[in-house]
């Protein structure tokens, strides 16, 4: 075997380059300052984020805790070259899920793993979860960024969130007081939120063969646009709720959509019965099932349908808490009512 003198190896020559990732943790450094609340005791770029819980503000603090991704949507962003509002979506679907226990959002961590370290990109991508962040109040306090040459492409990305909030023991939000007689109230979702999205370009790109830039009547804009639409983000909207009225249970309409995810909060022996006609469909949801021909239980458990928080609160409160929820120029709909019966969703029209 003949003998060859080869270029010593470096990481950079490996893929990975830290230079690089130097320069998007100085690109992002502003928006992350910008998200800190008065608990945050560390700055940028140490091992661990540190957090002052104002334990006295609390007699049983209780940390909730969530976890998620963005799913399928992340590829839309990546065909369409536009990241600033995925990280928006990545907060999204952590603070809302712990919000549904009562919980008011603290902090929030990322994990975003790259093919390849694009600076800008990534600094978009954080600018993003800071937006999602100060939406929901919370502090951006530490995060992790990981470039994976051979593992993803040059071009894909994935992100995932860890958001830790508190609420009183004696407030915890669990479902366990709901019964037949509640009112069912929903919150308008902004659009498909982070859900479904397999379907969604199965119908919108393979099937009609729509582009991105694609300007569609239905929607009033392009696909790209309506599939990048940020999952709203209900914290400032449902929290004054919790100090004036009784909400008993809440629900998140995530993946499974209005069907899986409402049985989540409900006790034993009660059902939901929710009345279709009650708020308007997405015109998006209705041009995937009209091309797609999908059925509507599938639509059901797929898409959110335009509701992205459901409430159940007693009924004589509930023109009250549609009144507070008004009075903020919040869209509400009373969309259904708590009966006996095992723990499911049933649909009516009328």
């Amino acid at each position: 075997m003949t003998e060859q003198k080869s270029q010593p190896l470096t990481y950079a020559g490996a893929g990975v380059n830290i230079e690089a990732g130097n320069q998007a943790v100085s690109l992002m450094k502003q928006a992350v300052r910008s998200t800190f609340r008065p608990e945050v005791l560390t700055d940028i770029g140490g091992f661990g984020g540190l957090f002052a819980l104002n334990a006295g503000k609390y007699k049983e603090p209780v940390l909730v805790s969530g976890t998620d991704g963005v799913g399928t949507k992340l590829r839309v962003a990546q065909l369409t070259d536009n990241h600033h509002t995925i990280g928006i979506d990545a907060v999204a679907m952590c603070v809302n899920d712990i919000l549904v226990q009562g919980a008011e959002p603290l902090f929030f961590l990322d994990y975003l793993a790259v093919g390849k370290l694009v600076p800008e990109r990534v600094a978009e991508i954080v600018k993003g979860v800071a937006e999602g962040c100060r939406q929901a109040g919370c502090a951006l306090i530490g995060g992790e960024t990981a470039e994976m040459p051979g593992f993803y492409a040059v071009e894909e990305y994935d992100i995932a969130g860890f958001a830790v909030g508190v609420v009183e023991r004696t407030q915890l939000i669990d479902g366990r007081g709901i019964e037949a007689g509640d009112a069912v109230i929903g919150l308008p979702s902004s659009g498909l939120h982070s859900n479904g999205y397999s379907l969604a370009r199965k119908a919108l790109l393979e099937v009609a063969g729509y582009g991105m830039t694609d300007t569609v009547k239905e929607l009033g804009r392009s696909v790209g646009e309506e599939l990048l639409e940020p999952t709203r983000i209900y914290v400032k909207a449902v929290q004054p709720l919790l100090e004036k009225f009784t909400v008993k249970g809440m629900a998140h309409i995530t993946g499974g959509g209005l069907t899986e995810n409402i049985p989540r909060m409900l006790p034993e022996g009660v059902k939901v019965v929710l009345n279709r006609s009650a708020w308007p469909v997405l015109p998006v949801c209705q041009l995937i099932q009209q091309i797609g021909q999908v059925a509507e239980e599938e639509m059901l458990r797929t898409f959110n349908m335009g509701i992205g928080m459901v409430l159940i609160v007693p009924a004589a409160e509930s023109a009250a808490v549609l009144q507070d929820l008004a009075s903020r120029h919040e869209q509400a709909y009373l969309i259904g009512q708590v009966e006996s019966g095992p723990s499911q969703v049933e649909y009516i029209q009328g």
